[in-house]
């Protein structure tokens, strides 16, 4: 990573798939080599925005295994993305992801049940760290309500990071609320705060934030990495990420990544998620030259 200090800026990376719906192994690399020489101090797989939410076992252990032989430095660089409900497979990620010598982990809660107490959260998460064992290290926890309509507590954390100290890294803060993230850094800011939506970052860092483990830098870390370094706004950050809501957010993800590397293996999506429409997709090209040509 570029500093000890901070975070820094993580790929949220994206997942491309052959034509028979198999991960692109080969595609992967290439991406992830591209964002770490383009800005990136690390990329995460199986995030959101890398559809880790659609990703067997088997899917997990060819990336991981494909990434470690590309001559990545894995503690350097990869962070592993949890996404379960049941503690078994969600240890079964964790193992995969830390024994392949991944830096870290980012930690989804269980996402099934809505309206669940914090005290069902917490048994969940220590279980799972307890069982992940000694080789549970870099725990990120994920705050993304509107996704998983289980909200990770200001309270929540503190148990958490009291119970495993060392091991409870940081928090993402995905909701897009300038509420959330603040309450986060008031009460957590000695841990790696971060922020997924990127048209707050800025103002984050400048309160203390460490980074960012976001979708765009996919597209454009380069544009992003004085966001995160030096806290400088940037009014393109908040054009594009306006832009690219106002599709479908993921499948317009995949859609620019191939527009950036002049390569459609990038576009496809796995069920339940569609590809973005081709007319679409180059009308957003269009509008992603237009905003970084500003």
């Amino acid at each position: 990573m570029a500093s000890d200090r901070i975070f820094g800026l993580s790929a949220a990376l994206v997942t491309p798939f052959a034509e028979d719906g198999s991960v692109d192994t080969a595609r992967l690399v290439l991406h992830a080599k591209t964002v770490l020489a383009g800005g990136c101090d690390s990329f995460t797989l199986f995030g959101t925005t890398g559809e880790g939410y659609v990703l067997s076992l088997g899917d997990r252990e060819a990336i991981l295994a494909a990434v470690a032989g590309s001559g990545i430095e894995m503690r350097d660089s990869v962070y592993a993305g949890v996404a379960a409900v049941s503690i078994d497979d969600a240890v079964a990620q964790s193992r995969l992801a830390l024994d392949a010598g991944a830096r870290g982990l980012l930690v989804a809660p269980p996402f099934y049940l809505k309206g669940v107490e914090d005290e069902g959260l917490y048994a969940w998460f220590s279980r799972v760290i307890e069982r992940t064992g000694e080789t549970a290290r870099g725990v990120i926890l994920y705050h993304i309500p509107g996704q998983t309509a289980v909200p990770i507590s200001v309270s929540l954390v503190s148990r958490l990071k009291k119970a495993f100290p060392g091991v409870i890294a940081g928090v993402k803060d995905s909701s897009g609320r300038w509420e959330d993230a603040s309450a986060f850094l008031a009460e957590h800011g000695e841990l790696a705060i971060l922020v997924g939506d990127e048209r707050l970052l800025a103002r984050a860092m400048r309160a203390g934030a460490q980074g960012s483990i976001c979708g765009l830098a996919n597209l454009a870390p380069g544009l992003l990495r004085p966001v995160i370094h030096e806290g400088r706004d940037s009014d393109k950050v908040v054009r594009l990420v306006d832009m690219i809501c106002s599709l479908p957010v993921l499948p317009a993800v995949k859609a620019l990544t191939a527009h950036v590397h002049n390569d459609n293996g990038f576009v496809r999506t796995r069920p339940p998620l569609t590809d973005l429409d081709p007319a679409l997709a180059r009308r957003a090209a269009a509008q992603f030259d237009a905003i970084l040509a500003a």
